[in-house]
């Protein structure tokens, strides 16, 4: 039966493997911006939580969607193991960088992958991550933004009080 399963399958296994190391990085994605939320908390950034809390839900609904769309394509989507999470950071401009270093490593992966299915012709899960590549555009751009914000308020005095609260403009 798994042999009959394995060859039916509407992916292919090169497709399904790249994606669930995508479903990975979402997943360690969530847990690093959890942690960011929670650095933001205890440091006084509480817009900046909000924010990182909202950035955690919305990297496991990515998860999600890749790991449905292996189901539907009669793949084995793979629960990962998340470690390695980072829970200290020097200041705000640290937690803005490295989510920006993150999402770049993410819109890289995505890239690879549709790389990859345009190779073996696998033009669903090509279709399938249009989507992905769209929302890694805006979720950079949102990082620039807020860095290029940071970059003009500053971070003496009432500038961190400032950046916090301008964080605002960016959760939906």
């Amino acid at each position: 039966m798994k042999d009959i399963a394995r060859q039916s399958m509407s992916i292919k296994v090169e497709s399904m493997d790249m994606l669930n190391g995508q479903i990975k990085m979402e997943a360690h994605a969530s847990a690093i911006y959890l942690a960011m939320a929670s650095w933001c908390e205890q440091n006084g950034f509480f817009t900046s939580a909000k924010f990182f809390f909202k950035q955690a839900e919305e990297e496991r609904e990515h998860m999600m969607k890749i790991f449905n769309f292996l189901i539907d394509t009669g793949g084995s989507p793979i629960s990962p193991e998340i470690s390695n999470i980072n829970h200290d950071y020097s200041s705000i401009v640290d937690v803005f960088e490295s989510t920006l270093e993150h999402e770049v490593k993410v819109t890289t992966s995505i890239h690879n992958i549709v790389k990859k299915a345009r190779e073996l012709g696998d033009i669903t899960t090509e279709r399938f991550l249009d989507w992905f590549v769209m929302e890694q555009v805006e979720e950079e751009n949102t990082i620039r933004d807020i860095l290029d914000m940071i970059e003009v308020t500053g971070t003496e005095g009432v500038g961190l009080q400032m950046i916090d609260n301008q964080v605002a403009n960016w959760i939906e």
